[in-house]
């Protein structure tokens, strides 16, 4: 989050637009985790590029610990549906960020 209103600080934007592009970015760094939890369980290492499985060896409490696959995916869906909502007034100058959107939610590692 801090990094997108940090953006839209600099950029002169003005209270409802900054308002719009917090609620952005902390609905996309949850989808973020969300993903991230969810990736953890489901690929090798090799794929990562970092150590598989390390959340469950460590006892850390994940989305998918707590939520089930299924839920954990379709929780990361609905954040990133309404990340994109959060940005539809804003229009064509979102663009970028409904790119980063996509990303989060499409990525594999």
């Amino acid at each position: 989050m801090a990094s997108v209103v940090s953006g839209a600080v600099l950029a002169g934007a003005d209270e409802s637009a900054i308002t719009l592009l917090s609620s952005y970015g902390e609905k996309i760094g949850l989808a973020f985790q969300i993903i991230d939890d969810i990736l953890d369980v489901t690929s090798t290492s090799e794929h990562l590029g970092k150590t598989a499985r390390k959340d469950i060896k460590m006892r850390k409490a994940t989305f998918p610990q707590l939520l089930g696959l299924d839920a954990s995916r379709k929780r990361a869906a609905e954040l990133i549906d309404a990340a994109r909502a959060d940005l539809a007034p804003l229009g064509d100058d979102a663009t970028p960020l409904l790119a980063l959107a996509e990303y989060v939610y499409s990525r594999s590692r």
